[in-house]
């Protein structure tokens, strides 16, 4: 979500299918990383290195089922946040992977029909408040379940640190 927006068109970077899960996103090995901006040079390494070298900040990755299933830890959410990408659209997903995408400030939308309806490069417009993605390539609204709005805070503020830090220094 580029600037803390909760509205910006973003384009699709990668389609994926169903069970991507955390060790996919950011492989295990890499754990032991604690300089948050070197995790992005890992992402996708293992299966889709080519996404990884292709992201530009505000893209958005497009999935199936489940994806960020598996071990819960959250770099496989920060490396995605860290490496730029805008939103990720899933027709579900793993639950710990979903909230920890919200509490570091990378909106996860759950959008069973996003997966049949887009394709690598299309733009798409993002309107999160609403629950609202077009795929402007083809004029094709994608129905998107709403976020809540105490997410939405999280997302609007880049994440829950950021969001009690002005919520307690006030």
């Amino acid at each position: 979500m580029p600037d803390g927006r909760l509205k910006w068109r973003g384009r699709v970077r990668a389609v994926l299918g169903d069970h991507i899960d955390t060790d996919v996103i950011y492989p295990g090995r890499y754990l032991n990383i604690t300089d948050r901006e070197k995790t992005a040079e890992h992402l996708f390494e293992l299966v889709y290195p080519e996404i990884r070298a292709s992201i530009q900040p505000g893209d958005v990755i497009v999935a199936a089922r489940n994806f960020g299933c598996g071990s819960s830890r959250e770099q496989a959410a920060a490396a995605l946040k860290v490496a730029g990408v805008g939103a990720v659209l899933a027709a579900s997903f793993g639950r710990i992977f979903f909230r920890n995408a919200i509490n570091l400030g990378l909106p996860a939308l759950i959008a069973p029909e996003a997966f049949a309806a887009c394709r690598v490069g299309d733009e798409l417009e993002i309107d999160l408040s609403a629950g609202v993605v077009r795929n402007c390539t083809t004029n094709q609204s994608i129905p998107a379940a709403a976020l809540d709005p105490r997410a939405l805070d999280l997302l609007a503020a880049g994440g829950l640190i950021p969001y009690l830090r002005r919520k307690y220094a006030a």
